[in-house]
């Protein structure tokens, strides 16, 4: 390039090295991608013996999946079904994202997210979640945990916890009290619900709408029942409200009656108060 004094200079273009910088970030990006996204995947482990049967190309025998989600309706089924010595712990799921602690056993001593059998019927099996699942990791979730089991003649039960502050309806004041439960299945489920059905514009939501979506997908007969409960933390009252939808499963789910009151302290706490205005 010449000046207006006649005198020659290179040019100096920055093109060529600005063009590698933004390869080498749009690379450095896509690798934080991949890295994050490999974290949140969500990894199943099961026992020796179920791990080495899946291996196989086989799927678990299945004829009833109860999936609990929520801590009342997981210690509802630690307080009135696996008290009983028939069940055997044969895999758990880890889970990391924002909100979820990266060990699988939190402090009460329950796992975030595990598997349970029934040792008298292997085709019975229980799936208590207590672990957040963020939005990206639910279809994931339905995907890996449905793809070991398989669907010919598969019912499957959901429990979940809701806020009755959630809970909308046009006159509140006939609407029943808390803690209730309300239902939705899938076409393929021909059974009798416990229970009247969610009202709109209630919706289920979390993992629950994505078993259930996956399970109307896959043609599989499942349905939910909802708690709404104006208690926030582990309740009595609220956990018994689950009886019915178990009960409706007759001889594959021995419910306990009358749990001790050991057992029900063991996994009912009373909430302290932290503070309040007048602290």
């Amino acid at each position: 390039m010449a000046t207006f004094f006649g005198e020659v200079l290179s040019v100096y273009s920055r093109a060529v090295e600005e063009d590698d910088e933004d390869l080498d970030e749009n690379e450095e990006d896509e690798q934080i991608r991949r890295e994050l996204e490999e974290k949140r995947e969500i990894h199943l482990h099961w026992n020796p013996e179920v791990s080495e049967f899946l291996r196989s190309g086989n799927k678990l025998q299945c004829s009833d999946f109860i999936l609990a989600v929520g801590h009342n309706a997981a210690r509802f089924l630690s307080v009135y079904v696996l008290t009983s010595a028939n069940w055997d712990a044969v895999g758990h799921a880890s889970v990391w994202n924002e909100r979820s602690r990266p060990a699988t056993v939190q402090t009460s001593g329950e796992s975030a997210c595990i598997f349970y059998r029934h040792k008298d019927n292997p085709s019975v099996l229980i799936c208590q979640v207590t672990s957040y699942i963020a939005e990206d990791q639910l279809f994931q979730w339905a995907e890996k945990v449905f793809d070991c089991l398989q669907h010919r003649e598969l019912n499957v039960t959901v429990l979940s916890d809701s806020s009755v502050a959630d809970y909308k309806t046009a006159d509140y004041l006939s609407s029943s009290s808390p803690p209730f439960l309300r239902s939705l299945h899938t076409s393929t489920f021909h059974g009798e619900p416990v229970c009247q059905s969610l009202e709109q514009p209630n919706i289920v939501t979390g993992l629950p709408a994505a078993v259930l979506n996956h399970c109307q997908v896959h043609c599989i007969a499942a349905v939910a029942y909802q708690c709404y409960s104006d208690i926030t933390g582990p309740d009595s009252v609220t956990m018994e409200t689950y009886k019915p939808a178990l009960t409706k499963l007759g001889k594959s789910i021995e419910l306990d009656s009358s749990p001790s009151t050991d057992v029900l302290r063991k996994f009912v706490k009373t909430t302290d108060i932290q503070s309040n205005l007048y602290i």
